[in-house]
C-alpha cells in the first residue's frame, strides 16, 4: 500500500501547479512514478524532472544503452515499478528481450557488443564496489563517447538512484493487476 494518498490535481499550490504542468507539457505527458512524492517538495520535484527528463530523452548515450543502465539501476534498488516501468522501454529501445530478463533474474546477460558490456561492467561494478576499476573506466571511456558519455552515464544511474529511492520508500506501487517483476 503507498504511504501517500495522492494529491489531487484539482488543488495543488501554485507552486506545486506550476511544476505538474511542465512534467504533463514535456515529454512524460503525465505524473507517474516519483513525480506525486516530489510534488510535496515543488522546488526538488522541478529541479528533479528536469536532469530526469535530460537523463532519459538528451543524454548522450544511445536509447537502449540508457534503459540498460536505467532497469540494471532499479535492479540494484529493488525497485518494482522502476524495473516495471524501463524493461518494457529497454524492449522497445532495442535490447534485447532476454537482457532485460537475464537483469530481472540475477543472472549475467549475453550481451551483443562492447557498449553492452561496458554500461554492464561499469553498473554492475559500481553498484559491488561504489568505485570503477581503471579498466571499467577506460573501457566505457572507449565505447561511451568518451568523458560525456561516461558522466551521462554516471547521470543516468545516480538520477534513477533517487528515483528508485522515492519509489521504495513511498511503496509506489504497481498498476492494478501487474505481478511485481523482481524477486
Amino acid at each position: 500500500m503507498a504511504r501517500l494518498v495522492p494529491l489531487d490535481l484539482a488543488n495543488l499550490t501554485p507552486e506545486q501547479k506550476e511544476v505538474a504542468d511542465a512534467i504533463v507539457s514535456g515529454p512524460r505527458g503525465g505524473l507517474r512514478g516519483p513525480f506525486d512524492a516530489w510534488l510535496r517538495s515543488p522546488v526538488l520535484a522541478d529541479r528533479a524532472q528536469k536532469v530526469g527528463e535530460f537523463c532519459r530523452f538528451s543524454s548522450s548515450l544511445p536509447k537502449h544503452l540508457s534503459e540498460f543502465a536505467i532497469i540494471l539501476t532499479g535492479k540494484h534498488w529493488k525497485a518494482q515499478y522502476e524495473f516495471f516501468a524501463h524493461a518494457r522501454m529497454a524492449i522497445e529501445a532495442g535490447l534485447p528481450r532476454e537482457t532485460v530478463e537475464a537483469v530481472r533474474t540475477g543472472t549475467v546477460p549475453v550481451l551483443r557488443d562492447d557498449a553492452e558490456r561496458a554500461v554492464y561492467a561499469f553498473v554492475t561494478e559500481y553498484f559491488a564496489t561504489n568505485r570503477v576499476s581503471d579498466g571499467t573506466y577506460q573501457a566505457a571511456l572507449a565505447t561511451l563517447g568518451g568523458e560525456r558519455g561516461v558522466v551521462d552515464l554516471v547521470g543516468i544511474v545516480g538520477y534513477y538512484g533517487l528515483v528508485s529511492m522515492t519509489l521504495n520508500v513511498f511503496d509506489v506501487g504497481l498498476p492494478d493487476g501487474e505481478p511485481l517483476p523482481l524477486a
